[in-house]
Order: C-alpha cells, then structure tokens, then sequence
C-alpha cells in the first residue's frame, strides 16, 4: 500500500487511551465532526485546562536561549493564556474552583522556577508541528504526539525526554505514554535518546528517572 498520510489512521497516547477505555468515546473525540460546523468535540475540563496552560508557558521556554527563558515572568505568561480557559471555556462550574486550579497552576511555576533543573540546560526543538512518523506501513497507521521537553545532552550528542505531570496522580505503570514518547523521540530526530523521565509538577521538585524502553517492545506494545 502507498503511503498516504491523508488515510491513514493517526493514533496517539490520548487517543489509545480513549479507546482502552470506551470505544463509543474514541469515536466521539477522534474521528466525529459536527456536520454543520465540521469542527471535532472538544469538552474540557478543569485539570484539562491546568495542564494546558501550565504545559504551554514551559514548553514555550524550549524554543528561546537558555540565558533568556527565564527574563519574562513565567506568571505573567500564565495569567496571558489562563484567559483562553478562564470561565465556562475551562469547564469551571464556579469562581472558587477556577481559583482552585489557577493557584495550583502558579505553585507548580513556582517550584519550576526554584529548581529548573533541565529547563536552564540546552533543549532540542523538533521540527514538526505534530511530530509524527509510519508506524505500521502495512495497516495504515501513523504514531504522532508532542513530546514537553528534549534536553540535550551535549557531552554525547543525545537527548533525554521530560515529560510534565501536572495531575495529582502518578502515571499508570501500565500506560502506552511513556513507549509511545520514547519511540517518536527515536523517530522524530536523529540523536539517540539516553533517558527519559516524568516531572511531577504538584509535589517533586525534579523530574523522576525511568527506565528507558526497548524499542521493538514499544512498537508491538503499540500495535
């Protein structure tokens, strides 16, 4: 079969996470459309609108130098793209619980700026918008997802993917997330990938180490 990314089945940790959990809800959030707007659904919801507002101020920090990310306050940033979730659009049923969420997003950029960690070391920006790559030719299917962070290691030329918690909970052991990032992060760019972790943005002050998967595991694991 050719290639076509036009027909192809795009697939992605949120999107295998949807269907593991109700098929009916896979169908509603990836694949239909409103047929008088053509626009997908999209309900959010209030750590849905945390976690895209605190993603989005430190991702955007990768792409500037390392000496400049920090010059712009990071709340003053927040408070910029908290108005795109503020009100009925982040899902807050109420004044109190907006403030709730909004205070945890700031203390989270607090313990960021008390310990960078990798966000004041070298950082390696992929070039695609949605980085993808032909996970299975055969079947049609294409692997895509954002990676938050690839630090550069420069003593070895390689990267070490960071990947933001902001969610009370711990990450299902179990979960595609970190397979599918490691094998985008192999994919994606050209530099081997030395390590991977998850950065714990409610409670750690640093990202946690975790074991880097096999590659052919992943792949099976994903197909």
């Amino acid at each position: 079969m050719a290639k076509d990314k036009y027909s192809a089945v795009w697939i992605s940790h949120s999107s295998i996470g949807d269907y593991l959990k109700c098929p009916r809800a896979y169908y509603l959030n990836n694949i239909y459309r409103d047929p008088k707007t053509n626009h997908k659904i999209n309900l959010m919801q209030p750590p849905l609108a945390l976690g895209q507002v605190v993603h989005e101020v430190l991702e955007s920090l990768s792409i500037l130098p390392v000496d400049k990310r920090f010059e712009r306050s990071l709340f003053e940033l927040f408070e910029e793209k908290w108005k795109a979730v503020t009100g009925e659009n982040g899902g807050f049923t109420s004044e109190e619980e907006e403030i709730r969420f909004k205070e945890r997003g700031k203390a989270m950029l607090q313990r960021v700026l008390d310990n960078p960690g990798p966000l004041e070391k070298k950082a390696v920006k992929l070039r695609q918008e949605l980085p993808y790559y032909w996970l299975s030719e055969e079947h049609n299917i294409i692997l895509c997802g954002k990676i938050d962070w690839l630090e550069y290691v420069e003593k070895n030329d390689s990267v070490r993917i960071v990947d933001f918690k902001t969610g009370k909970h711990d990450e299902d052991p179990d979960s595609l997330q970190l397979p599918i990032y490691y094998l985008l992060a192999l994919h994606c760019q050209t530099r081997p990938v030395e390590g991977v972790s998850y950065w714990y943005l409610e409670r750690d002050s640093s990202p946690q180490e975790l074991e880097l998967p096999n590659e052919e595991v992943a792949t099976q694991r994903v197909l």
